[in-house]
């Protein structure tokens, strides 16, 4: 690759940290008391990756052809209170070789910066719940509520990029485990979009997003990069 990767943006629930995929449970659970009936695999394939308001308006259009933004607002506040509890409750940790891969790419002066569909609130309790600190194990954390426009518009990543006084995208690796993240790095014109069957999609549904490659552990990454 003639473009050394300088930045790798990492997508959080299902990439770096492992939390059972209780974010779109939690969804499922907000949407099926407002009155539906729709399981995890539906909530996955429409929801995953996206801002937790928009999935939610992804998933009543799909499968309910629902767009009232009131029941909308009403499921998403539901969802941030039972999601509270749930992270309050819930062990989570991280992802296999996350921290090991975070310490090899500092090594080689390769910032890490988490992304993520959560809004900032909620990212950062995960992160102080993890142990990790902007400046220690991660260099920048950006998150929905920061940027205008969420995936898969690039917003996240250019907003890290400007941080990092990066001006070619192809010097930033993006890496996360749904189909959205994928396309959210190829918008951005990252030199490497890679898809990690850890989180919410298979690698089938991977592929439909066609990344440049699909992993699955983390330690896949550092070969990619040389």
């Amino acid at each position: 690759m003639s473009n050394r990767i300088k930045m790798v943006v990492f997508d959080m629930a299902g990439t770096t940290v492992n939390e059972d995929n209780i974010v779109y449970k939690t969804v499922r659970s907000a949407i099926n008391e407002a009155g539906f009936n729709l399981n995890l695999e539906q909530v996955l394939a429409e929801g995953a990756g996206k801002e937790k308001r928009q999935a939610i308006r992804s998933i009543l259009a799909v499968y309910a052809n629902i767009y009232d933004e009131e029941l909308i607002n009403s499921i998403f506040e539901n969802f941030k209170q039972q999601l509270k509890v749930a992270y309050d409750r819930e062990e989570l940790l991280p992802q296999n070789n996350a921290e090991n891969l975070f310490q090899a790419l500092k090594d080689k002066n390769v910032f890490v910066v988490l992304n993520t569909g959560y809004d900032r609130a909620t990212a950062e309790s995960i992160i102080h719940k993890l142990g990790w600190k902007e400046g220690v194990q991660i260099d920048a954390l950006v998150t929905a509520s920061d940027v205008s426009k969420n995936r898969p518009d690039p917003d996240m990543i250019h907003s890290a990029m400007k941080r990092f006084h990066i001006s070619d995208s192809r010097e930033v690796a993006k890496v996360g485990d749904s189909t959205i993240d994928i396309e959210e790095g190829k918008n951005a014109g990252c030199g490497l979009s890679i898809g990690i069957t850890t989180g919410a999609h298979t690698a089938d549904q991977l592929q439909s997003a066609h990344p440049d490659k699909i992993i699955h552990d983390l330690t896949e990454l550092l070969p990619l990069l040389d």
